[in-house]
């Protein structure tokens, strides 16, 4: 593990093979290490650069301050690619690394060779959504509700109920040792992320990305996020999609080899 100072903050990160660069931002209640499954496979023939986003393990934040954001976090991204040679580098997020990834191709495509998303996270406006209501979503109630658990000392009842709500009944009781961990490790960044006022996403800034970009999903995802990859996908000028047979959201951890062939095939198109 390595640290670069990015925006005043000691940012951790991976950084395993050689070839070109592909910098991977985790999602909700991740980190770093939730890649594990499928460096070995992108190292073959890339640099993997996996980052920590702020107040993620290996910190261990108490929830308070007002330093954890979407826009915090798409700044921090930015000026640490910007401290990345050489450039332009390939950036892949998942879920809320997605949306992440997202709002850096809009804000700095020159940084960006090629864009994945796998899944990205977020709500869409009017614009693409002819059902939006404003406010919060049904889903992000249900990931509130997660954090008053957590913030009130039940950790595993907090994260029981968020992987619940994202993979059905069942879900937290079926993971294995060090996932559950892994979760336990960035509980507390789940109350931030309900602060966070994240901005949907509108027409307008999907076809605002000029970056070649893929959109990868779980064909056995549920809920809002399959709607949003296929919506934003019609909306990017020329992406491509794929989607993973049999998997849900996390896809690269169901099935890392044909994960990382989709990827691998686009990086070298």
């Amino acid at each position: 593990m390595q640290t670069l100072r990015v925006n005043g903050y000691d940012m951790a990160y991976l950084d395993v093979g050689s070839g070109p660069t592909l910098a991977c931002v985790h999602g909700s209640l991740c980190d770093f290490r939730i890649w594990g499954s499928v460096i070995g496979p992108l190292t073959a023939k890339h640099r993997v650069i996996a980052l920590s986003l702020r107040h993620f393990f290996p910190d261990h934040w108490d929830g308070t301050g007002d330093t954890y954001s979407i826009a915090q976090h798409v700044d921090d991204v930015i000026a640490f690619i910007a401290q990345i040679e050489p450039r332009p580098v390939d950036l892949m997020g998942h879920s809320r690394g997605g949306h992440i990834s997202f709002r850096v191709a809009q804000q700095r495509p020159d940084l960006l060779r090629r864009l994945i998303l796998a899944e990205p996270g977020g709500e869409l406006d009017a614009t693409l959504d002819p059902d939006y209501k404003p406010g919060p979503s049904p889903l992000a109630a249900r990931f509130a509700a997660s954090a008053e658990k957590i913030a009130a000392g039940d950790i595993d009842g907090g994260l029981q109920y968020f992987m619940d709500t994202l993979e059905g009944p069942g879900a937290w009781q079926r993971l294995p040792a060090m996932a559950k961990q892994l979760l336990r490790d960035n509980a507390m960044t789940l109350l931030g992320q309900v602060r966070d006022q994240r901005p949907p996403f509108s027409k307008a800034d999907a076809e605002s990305i000029r970056t070649p970009t893929l959109f990868i999903g779980g064909a056995r995802t549920k809920g809002m996020l399959p709607k949003v990859l296929h919506t934003l996908a019609a909306h990017v000028q020329g992406s491509r999609t794929e989607m993973i047979p049999g998997a849900t959201h996390p896809m690269f951890e169901q099935a890392p080899q044909k994960y990382s062939e989709i990827v691998l095939n686009f990086l070298a198109g």
